[in-house]
């Protein structure tokens, strides 16, 4: 009789074991469909397109404990053109035609330029806005959090660098939009942009290349 005992809990004890696997190889399969499904929508969405978008930015030095605030407009176009024009608190420009670097401040009367894949490599500024491929090419994609509005997927760099260590992206199940980016480097800062009246259309080529104004003073990055 004991023996049969032993015999039952042990069954019993097994049969839960396989559950357990059971359902967590279940849990698995199914938020790896859900990140690839997010995954698929947005290559679909944005691959080769343009698009322009309104932003709002909030950026946190963990170091120095700043929060600082901005707002504008901002151009797409595949692949690595954009342009970002901040309107508040202060006005200027980041531009790229996916090989040269600029960024205006007509209020210091300065450009800064540079070369901008060794800038955006890394994914700052949102670079695979303007190259899809770049997600799945760059980043291991993992599922953060669903709701009924939106897949949060987690975008963690192949290759670290100080500049990125993380990548949040929130995608519109309704849309398919990425209406909400959170980028982490190394050193605890964050930066948060969140994107409204997002329009998939014809951009002026122009608006990726930048002439320097006369008189500005013009600084060389690296």
């Amino acid at each position: 009789m004991k023996l049969l005992y032993k015999r039952i809990i042990w069954i019993l004890s097994a049969a839960v074991f396989c559950g357990c696997l059971f359902i967590c190889v279940v849990a698995a399969a199914q938020t790896e469909n859900t990140t690839e499904t997010a995954l698929s929508a947005i290559e679909k969405r944005y691959s080769g397109k343009s698009f322009e978008t309104l932003f709002y930015q909030v950026s946190k030095l963990a170091a120095l404990d700043i929060t600082e605030k901005a707002s504008g407009k901002a151009s797409f176009s595949h692949p690595g053109k954009m342009r970002w024009e901040y309107l508040e608190p202060e006005k200027y420009e980041i531009i790229t035609n996916g090989k040269t670097l600029w960024i205006y401040r007509p209020e210091e009367n300065q450009v800064l330029q540079g070369n901008a894949e060794s800038f955006f490599k890394s994914g700052a500024g949102g670079a695979f806005l303007s190259d899809i491929t770049l997600v799945r090419k760059n980043y291991i994609i993992t599922t953060k959090d669903v709701t009924a509005d939106y897949t949060e997927l987690d975008l963690v760099a192949k290759k670290e660098t100080p500049d990125i260590s993380l990548i949040v992206i929130r995608v519109s199940k309704t849309t398919s939009d990425i209406v909400r980016i959170v980028t982490r480097n190394v050193y605890g800062d964050t930066t948060l942009f969140e994107f409204n009246d997002i329009q998939f259309k014809s951009v002026n080529p122009s608006r990726f290349e930048f002439i320097v104004p006369k008189g500005s003073n013009v600084v060389d990055i690296e």
